[in-house]
């Protein structure tokens, strides 16, 4: 029996392999993971989480414009960008500060962009990462183009791409995965589902009964997993690009998680869900689980993780640091990088602005 079989969405049942409090409940699926493999993810865990926290506490001091905080889904994302080759491609959303930052994107081009920078979209050539996505659902656009040229060039390249729950409501989530499905592009979206697209829980979106399922209608598998548990999702999402990059079609995952913050910085979540529902998954946290996973492996101490927090703290503060003194950029830099070449009307709208600066601002 294959994991889509045996995990099947239609019969409810959830991958899970860590319970809350890090013990192993499936040892026979317990994944063999370099010693270095599951620090690197522990560490870049404990960077995304202090990252995260002093990137809402810059916003409210006016620092940085508005964020999208990923508190709570650590898991999900490292999970499975743990399980990507080298040449493969990822395709964020804009709460996927963990996976960009294990797949290579330094935390202070991060930060540059919700500073509101451009130089936050530059990556590196060798970093196989798209620019952070506002615009709900292209990104899975984007990861299927990535995915259908991997397969006609014969790159051997899979295109994993994030979406949360309110996305999957989305045209673009449909069109992208159904074009995905029709020509067997090695392609692997998952769905970080959070319970709430900014007010509306998952449950008014959707009558789907689970996410996953939603893989039937395009004629491709889906499986449901325990988003906060790193080990599943390290599993499902290797099972998952395995089967992709085997010429067998994309693959959707759910992982089933918990935004613990606000949606954005500019939102105010106690309006629309309780104390005690955020207090349940508070002691979910995946965290938690994979810190003892690792003390029972003898792999970490509780010392060793002190230190290391003290050490990240002061990282990201001095990151923080250089993108306050980064200084402005440049004008053209605002209107060059929406197409291969300036429009004529971008063109136009520059010279505009640039006169309008030259003389004042008047």
């Amino acid at each position: 029996m294959t994991l889509f079989e045996a995990y099947d969405p239609l019969k409810k049942k959830q991958l899970k392999i860590l319970d809350p409090k890090g013990k192993i409940i499936k040892p026979d699926l317990e994944p063999s993971i370099d010693n270095e493999i599951l620090l690197k993810l522990y560490e870049t865990m404990v960077l995304g989480r202090i990252a995260d926290i002093k990137a809402l506490q810059y916003q409210r001091q006016g620092r940085m414009l508005t964020y999208a905080p990923n508190r709570g889904q650590e898991a999900a994302q490292l999970g499975a960008v743990a399980a990507m080759e080298p040449q493969d491609w990822l395709a964020p959303a804009f709460r996927e500060l963990n996976a960009m930052i294990y797949r290579g994107v330094p935390l202070e081009k991060i930060y540059l962009y919700w500073y509101g920078n451009e130089w936050g979209s530059h990556y590196a050539d060798d970093v196989r990462v798209l620019p952070i996505d506002i615009i709900i659902g292209s990104q899975i656009n984007h990861a299927a183009g990535i995915a259908y040229a991997s397969k006609i060039l014969k790159k051997n390249e899979v295109a994993l791409a994030f979406i949360g729950d309110g996305g999957t409501s989305h045209g673009e989530f449909y069109e992208g995965l159904n074009f995905g499905a029709s020509f067997d592009v090695p392609m692997v979206i998952v769905v970080q589902n959070n319970q709430y697209a900014i007010s509306t829980p998952r449950s008014k979106a959707t009558k789907a009964e689970t996410l996953a399922q939603k893989a039937i209608a395009v004629g491709i598998e889906g499986i449901q997993v325990d988003g906060n548990d790193i080990l599943a999702m390290y599993v499902a999402t290797k099972y998952a690009i395995d089967h992709a990059r085997a010429g067998k079609g994309p693959v959707l995952i759910e992982a089933v998680t918990y935004r613990l913050g606000p949606h954005t910085t500019s939102d105010d979540p106690s309006i629309y869900r309780q104390d005690d529902e955020v207090a349940e998954w508070e002691k979910k946290d995946p965290m938690i689980r994979f810190k003892q996973y690792l003390i029972d492996k003898k792999l970490w101490t509780e010392a060793k993780d002190k230190k290391l927090n003290e050490e990240k703290a002061e990282f990201v503060t001095e990151t923080f640091k250089k993108v306050e003194t980064s200084g402005p950029e440049e004008l053209l830099d605002i209107f060059q990088y929406t197409y291969a070449e300036m429009t004529p009307q971008l063109i136009e709208q520059y010279e505009k602005h640039k006169k309008f600066l030259e003389e004042g601002g008047k």
